[in-house]
């Protein structure tokens, strides 16, 4: 069922055009726009600058219509944030309890982007530019996910997705254990991430990939455009310095020789 909250009270109103002009270069691919970033294939990097992505592709594109995929109760942008951008901004999110946490005045959007399309409904075709951030790795199904992305983007409309990605051994660790059993090891490693402040949820890293199997099923779903930032390492073993400077060793060999099945993170940027 679908759960909206489009235009509260204290919501900023609907803009009716773009009120971001666009860049005077005019970039004809997602290649020429990362290229603009300056990009340092590091997790460190990418965690540093996702936002600031966000940001340069929403101009660069001249998006004015955006979605954040999964911002629930922390989205990237505060109200100040995208009154400065000029921008529609509409929160998603499956879970209505997330969504209610959100402080007033955002436009709130409840669903499942992997599941029945049919509550998307009214708003397919309505975003030039969708985002999210730690989200697509907690689907059960990602090529839905793909797909109902895919409709919810206008003509021409760009997504840029961030996720951790197989295989890392953090992260196949985490899709191998029993689900309880992964929550509670972050639970102890990051005093932070309780149910009241920063949710644990089930890791099911579906087509979180970089290689040619990602873009593969990305183009037959219809994007005309497909472009895979890989970034390598992570910080899981810094509370052992040993392990980690191995693993600082290896990130860096794979960055080198790009091998991508050993990628920790992505930029994943389509464009419909």
């Amino acid at each position: 069922m679908l759960v909206t909250d489009k235009v509260s009270a204290d919501a900023p109103p609907r803009i009716a055009g773009p009120r971001l002009a666009p860049e005077t270069t005019d970039y004809s691919s997602l290649a020429q726009a990362f290229a603009t970033l300056g990009v340092e294939e590091d997790c460190e990097w990418a965690l540093a600058n996702y936002k600031r992505a966000v940001i340069e592709f929403t101009r660069q594109f001249a998006a004015r219509r955006l979605v954040e995929i999964g911002g629930g109760r922390d989205p990237l942008f505060d109200r100040q944030e995208i009154n400065d951008l000029g921008v529609d901004m509409t929160i998603n999110d499956i879970s209505p309890r997330e969504l209610a946490v959100l402080p007033p005045g955002y436009h709130k959007a409840c669903f499942d982007i992997a599941g029945d399309a049919s509550p998307l409904a009214e708003f397919r075709g309505n975003f030039d530019f969708a985002f999210s951030r730690m989200v697509f790795e907690h689907v059960s199904d990602g090529q839905r996910a793909w797909t109902n992305l895919y409709e919810l983007l206008a003509p021409d409309g760009v997504a840029l997705i961030y996720v951790p990605t197989l295989y890392a051994f953090p992260f196949v660790m985490n899709w191998l254990l029993p689900d309880k059993f992964a929550a509670k090891i972050v639970k102890a490693l990051y005093k932070n991430r309780t149910d009241d402040e920063d949710p644990v949820f089930p890791a099911r890293y579906s087509w979180c990939f970089t290689d040619a199997r990602l873009t593969n099923m990305l183009s037959a779903i219809g994007y005309r455009e497909v472009f895979v930032q890989p970034f390598y390492g992570h910080g899981y073993y810094k509370i052992v310095p040993a392990i980690h400077k191995i693993q600082l060793w290896f990130a860096d060999a794979a960055r080198r020789h790009d091998w991508r099945p050993f990628t920790s993170f992505a930029y994943i940027a389509v464009r419909k």
